[in-house]
């Protein structure tokens, strides 16, 4: 409804602008800055009357013509303005309902870990001097012990993931999200804990816990047993670390310290949207990512070593060696501190062109579009030597304006391409027989539709092209520009020309009946 009062209130501003510069060439009459004009007879014409003629007469001038497209087109614009508006504020509201559809189904998935936590004892031996009340000195030590926390890391991390995308829908709006299957996989080295401290007198091997993060849990939707080495160990909630994991869960573990190395495995199903996302815990960490999806955006602070991508989807490899990060695979939670979130790698399950992006690229050419759209009547004009009304060319600028708008209204019910061509083919056809209505010529209206056809072509090619979109519609605005040049290279001659033809005419001695007599 804002959008119709707009048009109204647009075209009452045209005509009070109109009043305005009547109502001034009136005054500059009067005051006699302009000319009134005469009639055949020598005799002063009304000024009303004058006012209208000489005005008639200029508006059949070239430089009148042009001066109204360029008028028009820049008033054309605040339709323009008040669509693209409307179309911010649907972009808004989708991203909304976007994210509410997160909030249920699963935001985007950062794995982070495994790390194998193993907790210790320090033994603190201090001397202290003890006076008594005779002031008798003695030294007596004093134990005291200290519970530590040490974080390991895998040796070789093998992450296999499957993405499988699908589209969740509220109302009208779709958003694109993810179910993921995993399998992790890897081993642990026997971590040196004697290296962290010259005063252990403890390691709880028997209390050690696997801990693997998982930025929403709410999105699990099945985990399998840890299998680790020969034995099998349910997991638990939370990571008992959230100074480094905030979220996802642990498995507790009694640990043989004589063995040299721990394999460990598990499979979870996630669900998630956007994207997908891991931290290379592994010394060497080793990522295969597999999905249906076409349009994959590579993200992170390293993209994959390899990738394919195809219309049935994706696969993408990465090995990262730990020398890429900054933290060590071993070291005391409580004493020291790393940003084990500083690297991250991933994807993200990217739509390339989205209906409102596309939209918004079509209203940036509505400017173009408008202007070629009056070029073409008006070279119709000088053709068939019939002038359109001003009225007629703000219609026509309405009704390409309503373009957007009908294709907004219809996209976001239908498939993008299908509304383009039902908006397109309506406003053409409107356009069509309104042009036929006012040049009465049947094969001039068809070359008009075949040039508005052409027209909504190329502006469909350029909102589909992605990486070429810049290139060719500066070709196209050049080419333009060049047929511009061509059709108005002789508008000063012409008017030279009238000028020499009129001039000739005054100087040329008259010959009268008697002379012939």
């Amino acid at each position: 409804m804002s959008f119709i009062f707009s048009i109204i209130s647009m075209l009452f501003s045209v005509a009070v602008l109109l009043g305005i510069v009547m109502f001034i060439i009136f005054m500059a009459r009067k005051i006699g800055l302009i000319n009134t004009p005469v009639d055949e007879d020598g005799k002063p014409v009304n000024d009303i009357k004058g006012l209208f003629k000489a005005f008639s007469k200029f508006s059949d001038s070239l430089i009148f013509r042009f001066g109204i497209i360029a008028f028009m087109v820049a008033i054309m614009t605040i339709p323009l303005g008040m669509v693209s508006e409307m179309v911010s504020e649907r972009s808004h509201l989708y991203t909304s309902v976007v994210h509410d559809i997160a909030n249920t189904w699963g935001h985007q998935q950062n794995i982070s870990g495994p790390v194998l936590i193993i907790p210790y004892t320090e033994k603190f031996i201090s001397e202290k001097v003890l006076t008594d009340k005779d002031g008798n000195e003695r030294k007596v030590d004093k134990t005291s012990y200290v519970q530590r926390t040490a974080i390991v890391l895998p040796e070789q991390l093998f992450i296999d993931g499957k993405l499988q995308g699908e589209h969740r829908q509220r109302s009208i709006y779709k958003s694109l999200v993810y179910k993921a299957e995993l399998k992790l996989k890897g081993n642990f080295a026997r971590p040196n804990i004697e290296s962290l401290s010259t005063h252990i007198d403890k390691i709880h091997w028997d209390k050690a816990w696997f801990s693997l993060g998982i930025s929403d849990t709410r999105a699990i939707n099945k985990v399998s047993h840890l299998q680790w080495n020969a034995s099998q160990t349910d997991f638990e909630p939370g990571t008992r670390i959230v100074n480094i994991i905030k979220s996802g869960f642990h498995a507790p573990l009694a640990i043989d310290k004589a063995l040299a190395r721990y394999e460990f495995s598990l499979n979870m199903d996630i669900k998630g949207s956007q994207g997908f996302y891991f931290k290379p815990f592994g010394k060497t960490t080793n990522v295969t990512l597999n999905s249906d999806w076409p349009h994959p955006s590579f993200q992170g602070n390293v993209l994959p070593d390899e990738h394919h991508i195809n219309a049935e989807g994706f696969t993408a490899n990465w090995s990262i060696p730990h020398l890429a990060r900054n933290y060590p695979q071993l070291w005391t939670l409580e004493s020291q501190s790393f940003d084990v979130n500083e690297f991250k790698a991933g994807v993200n399950l990217f739509e390339s062109v989205s209906l409102y992006s596309q939209i918004t690229r079509a209203i940036k050419y509505g400017v173009l579009f408008l202007a070629l759209t009056y070029i073409t009547f008006l070279i119709f004009e000088l053709g068939i030597n019939h002038r359109l009304h001003i009225v007629q060319y703000g219609i026509i600028g309405l009704a390409l304006s309503m373009f957007y708008m009908t294709l907004l209204s219809v996209a976001e019910h239908a498939n993008f391409f299908k509304a383009y061509l039902a908006a397109a083919a309506l406003i053409i056809t409107m356009i069509t027989l309104y042009a036929y209505a006012a040049i009465r010529h049947l094969g001039r209206t068809a070359f008009i539709a075949l040039l508005l056809t052409g027209l909504y072509s190329i502006l469909y090619s350029l909102l589909k092209l992605e990486d070429y979109a810049l290139l060719v519609g500066t070709v196209l605005l050049l080419a333009i520009l060049g047929v511009m040049m061509y059709l108005t290279r002789n508008i000063g001659k012409q008017t030279n020309n009238e000028d020499h033809a009129i001039t000739t005419r005054k100087t040329r001695p008259s010959i009268t009946k008697e002379a012939i007599e």
